[in-house]
């Protein structure tokens, strides 16, 4: 063999030993020494670069049905070894690999042009990677992120984006593929949506603990995807990024909507919820907490209707953390949950790593659910874990937050309250906030936002009734001599008139 390459015949026949003849079988050839058409099929030999320690390397390949197919074979071979210079010897063997690699795996050769691109960008000349494969080694890539940030990346990855495009080839993903996995999106959340707002508690209870997609999520699963497939470009793998060009509603925060009577009123005779977050009033978070105040948890629940807590922040804290003479908590673990699993992390941003001052009447309910939880520790013995943990299971295990959301949703279902979420409910800790005097800067500090703008987007509106009652307040706290701002029959005085001084 050479460089120009060989094809010839070979067929399956055994001699009288029972050995494989191959290219001797004799019916190969007819009388007159030319090959027989009706025997045999064509092959093709052809000489490639030679390994990195000097031992030789060929292609052959068999089973065409006439001479040209299999000299057609030869000729795409060497417009692949065409692509390098004969003096790059690294660029010769990994086409040779290439072309190694689609014999052996019974593949077709690649295509010369596209193979050229490649070669030329320093890409991998093996295009058969998909997204699924190319997320996962980009995860495992990212090593100078927060433990925080990266499950929630993977959490993106394994239930949005490998479920819906994991299984294209990287370099064939198409916006339309896209579009399409954000549409599948979309689709389930508005019937996740329409059963929660449905009056009948076996629809609602069909949909409890699945979790919508909303605007700022879809944009986030688009920022890891987008971001992802910039690193592939990086590396040569791909050319041009589709997540840079689908097009997605704003993910702008949605403000925060009281569940005022009439808003209440119709959503009992509609379903209709008038925003993707709403706010129960006082009386229902009063109402909520009188009820729950009998169950072993309430001490977490008053946490985050009272000073904003996240789900994961009120399951993460510890004892330690815990400043009774000076009543504050600080806020330094979360218990993170991706999927299924949880794992106890720091907060989600360093502005989450925060310090919260409490009320007198919480610093003594916590300081009367220790003592329960020492004497509930006796009781069970050697085998309770010493996590610390000041919220967990009645064995001492950690809790798992979607279990705390359903005893959430349980509790507010019995009561027949409308429907937030247990994220609303901290959302109802920073209007009552504000509505209580609080400014933006404070709120953002409570909360563990990481900008003051994320605080004002969600809580531009304040609770109308106590906004009202602001308002009154204001007026009050300026002294005046007259009262005659307060009684509209009494006229202006004197001089407050166009051209008075």
């Amino acid at each position: 063999m050479e460089k120009e390459g060989t094809t010839y015949k070979r067929c399956s026949c055994r001699d009288p030993n029972g050995r494989e003849q191959g290219r001797t079988c004799p019916k190969l050839r007819r009388t007159g020494g030319g090959w027989n058409p009706t025997h045999g099929t064509w092959y093709y030999a052809i000489d490639l670069p030679h390994h990195p320690d000097g031992r030789r390397r060929y292609a052959r390949r068999g089973g065409f049905p006439s001479q040209q197919a299999a000299q057609d074979q030869i000729t795409h071979i060497q417009a692949l070894l065409a692509i390098t210079g004969e003096d790059d010897d690294a660029g010769l063997r990994r086409i040779a690999d290439l072309i190694t690699a689609a014999i052996r795996g019974k593949q077709s050769l690649p295509g010369v042009e596209d193979i050229r691109r490649r070669f030329h960008r320093n890409a991998d000349l093996n295009p058969t990677m998909t997204v699924g494969q190319w997320l996962d080694q980009w995860l495992a890539g990212r090593k100078t992120i927060r433990r925080s940030t990266l499950l929630g990346y993977t959490s993106y990855v394994n239930h949005h984006l490998k479920p819906a495009i994991g299984d294209i080839r990287l370099d064939r993903l198409a916006v339309s593929h896209l579009d399409a996995m954000f549409t599948a999106i979309d689709e389930r959340t508005s019937s996740i949506r329409a059963a929660r707002a449905s009056t009948d508690p076996d629809t609602r209870l069909s949909v409890r603990g699945q979790r919508i997609t909303g605007n700022a999520t879809k944009q986030r699963i688009r920022a890891v995807l987008r971001a992802s497939l910039n690193t592939a470009i990086k590396r040569g793998l791909i050319t041009h990024n589709p997540a840079a060009h689908v097009e997605l509603a704003s993910g702008k925060r949605p403000k925060a909507l009281l569940w005022t009577p009439q808003r209440e009123a119709r959503w009992r005779k509609t379903g209709e919820i008038p925003s993707a977050v709403m706010v129960w009033t006082p009386a229902h978070i009063g109402a909520f907490l009188d009820r729950a105040a009998t169950h072993r948890l309430y001490p977490l629940f008053r946490l985050i209707a009272y000073r904003g807590l996240r789900r994961g922040e009120a399951c993460g804290l510890h004892w330690a953390d815990i400043d009774f003479d000076h009543a504050t908590i600080d806020i330094r673990w979360q218990i993170a949950q991706l999927g299924w699993a949880t794992a106890m992390d720091r907060p989600k941003s360093d502005a989450g790593d925060r310090t919260v001052p409490l009320d007198t009447a919480t610093i003594g309910l916590l300081h009367a659910y220790r003592a329960w939880q020492d004497s509930e520790r006796t009781d069970y013995g050697d085998g309770w874990p010493d996590t610390d943990l000041v919220f967990t299971q009645s064995d001492g295990q950690p809790l798992h937050p979607s279990q705390v959301s359903d005893l959430f949703h349980d509790i507010a279902s019995a009561l027949e309250l409308p429907p937030i979420t247990l994220r609303d409910l901290r959302h109802g800790a920073a209007t009552l906030a504000l509505a209580a005097g609080a400014d933006l800067k404070a709120v953002q500090e409570l909360l563990g936002h990481a900008t003051i703008t994320l605080t004002a987007d969600t809580y531009t509106h304040l609770l109308p009734d106590l906004a009202s009652e602001i308002a009154e307040n204001v007026v009050r706290l300026i002294p005046r001599r007259r009262k005659q701002d307060d009684d509209p029959d009494d006229p202006p005085a004197t001089g407050l008139v166009a051209g008075g001084r």
